[in-house]
């Protein structure tokens, strides 16, 4: 009977999940994973790093990636920007965060299914973001030229 009451509640929650109004939890979600870190770290430890053309078969298995690894391979990113994300990551289950006692402590981080499932659509994001930048830049040209 406890099954069905908790199987219930979760229906109920997810019928009340509504991203158009403003107390909706569901918000501060899309908030954080929309952030472009969020999603390059997700491409990141889902294997979508190896170099290539955009939309190209992403044949790299998801894999456990060193702090040091995700720094390098996402230039631009501040320490403590990269450590927040991965903190917050973390928190919503997405990721988790192992620590081997070595000298010294080796930490790494791996996604979750649930993280997995999120890197999915996150990959078709990147995928479009780099297949059509072209073309973004030159509308965006285009439209300071006309507004000029």
């Amino acid at each position: 009977m406890t099954t069905t009451k908790a199987a219930q509640k979760r229906a109920q929650a997810k019928v009340e999940y509504n991203a158009f109004l403003a107390g909706c939890p569901s918000r501060q979600l899309l908030d954080r994973i929309s952030d472009k870190w969020v999603v390059l770290i997700l491409c990141a430890l889902g294997g979508d790093n190896s170099p290539g053309r955009p939309g190209a078969a992403h044949a790299d298995a998801p894999k456990a990636m060193r702090y040091s690894e995700i720094s390098r391979l996402l230039a631009g990113v501040s320490q403590k920007m990269l450590t927040q994300t991965l903190r917050s990551l973390e928190h919503d289950g997405l990721l988790t965060r192992t620590v081997t006692p070595t000298v010294p402590v080796t930490v790494s981080y791996e996604l979750t299914d649930l993280g997995l499932s999120l890197h999915h659509m996150t990959r078709g994001l990147r995928d479009w973001a780099q297949t059509h930048m072209a073309e973004v830049l030159a509308n965006r040209e285009n439209y300071d030229a006309r507004t000029s």
